[in-house]
């Protein structure tokens, strides 16, 4: 699948972007406007090109300085229905579907790692709603309560921060990360305590026998090792796009339901639900940013070869 680029460039800067992009056999459709842009004053050039090497091309425009003085627009074709688009897949190294284009992943993460109300709204719902799960033992309300939360997305962003050597992005991630889980299972714990008081809420309901949901809080070594295979795939589908193998990822780990039972545990004083949830809500997330950061280092690596291998066989500008 081909994606399509729109760059807006300085008069000045026209010139050697345009070279830029006459000189890499990927590139087709290749069209410029001359003086139609007015912010910034200059050009407006288009053209298409493999997804799997739009991140080398972009890489190459951002170098010429067009990050920083022009613009530059990726989007996606529904379709590219014509012959020379098949050529140039054919012919780009590696296949669609494992490309990736890193400065999407890095403006994803970006967003990922900042707080908004609609992100600590679904945690706190999310965790509500494990408490629920909880107290009337339900397994498929848990596996409802994974599809719901978000929390999966500052772990990508902080591993991408790792990765990238981007400490703002790190500790911006981490930061949301923690204060967000403490802050649903604070509303939930004070929305517990209402509870008990109004009589909906016994102690017995907490630590009474759940077959169905005790894995909450019961964490043993297949704890970490689910956490270490969500969080790797979890930073492949992110960069490469997969949003179906994301809602695998938000099934596998048990971080929100471990906060809903540590906010019940802590309103009905249960040292061993607060000992187990607190050991679950910790194991998992320290098990997706371990794989998560090996995950996408590797597949950074092993991406940078490959274009390394494209640019020596490219056509040099002249």
């Amino acid at each position: 699948m081909l994606v399509h680029l729109r760059l807006t460039a300085p008069a000045d800067l026209a010139g050697t972007i345009v070279r830029i992009l006459e000189a890499d056999e990927c590139v087709t459709n290749l069209v410029v406007l001359q003086d139609v842009c007015r912010d910034p004053r200059g050009d407006l050039i288009e053209c298409d090109c493999p997804r799997e090497s739009a991140g080398t091309l972009v890489d190459a425009l951002d170098d010429a300085g067009l990050g920083k003085r022009g613009g530059i627009l990726i989007s996606r074709p529904s379709s590219t229905p014509f012959r020379r688009a098949e050529e140039l897949e054919a012919a780009a190294p590696g296949d669609p579907d494992d490309a990736v284009i890193w400065d999407e992943v890095l403006d994803t993460a970006e967003s990922a790692s900042r707080p908004t109300v609609s992100y600590h709204l679904f945690l706190v719902m999310a965790t509500i709603l494990a408490a629920i799960a909880v107290i009337t033992d339900s397994s498929v309300l848990v596996v409802g309560v994974m599809v719901v939360s978000p929390d999966f997305a500052p772990v990508a962003a902080l591993c991408t921060g790792v990765v990238f050597a981007r400490p703002h992005l790190v500790w911006r991630s981490a930061r949301l990360l923690v204060l967000s889980f403490v802050f649903a299972i604070a509303v939930v714990t004070i929305l517990a305590l209402l509870a008990r008081a109004g009589q909906l809420l016994s102690v017995s309901d907490v630590t009474a026998d759940r077959p169905q949901t005790e894995f909450i809080w019961h964490p043993d070594k297949w704890t970490f090792i689910v956490a270490l295979i969500a969080g790797a795939v979890g930073v492949f589908a992110m960069s490469t796009d997969k949003a179906a193998a994301m809602v695998g990822v938000f099934i596998s780990v048990t971080t929100v339901p471990a906060a809903g039972n540590l906010a019940l545990g802590l309103a009905t004083g249960s040292g061993a639900e607060i000992g187990g949830s607190a050991t679950q809500l910790g194991l998992n997330p320290a098990g997706m940013v371990v794989a998560g950061v090996a995950a996408l280092g590797i597949q950074r690596l092993g991406r940078s070869r490959l274009e390394r291998r494209r640019s020596r066989t490219a056509e040099p500008l002249s």
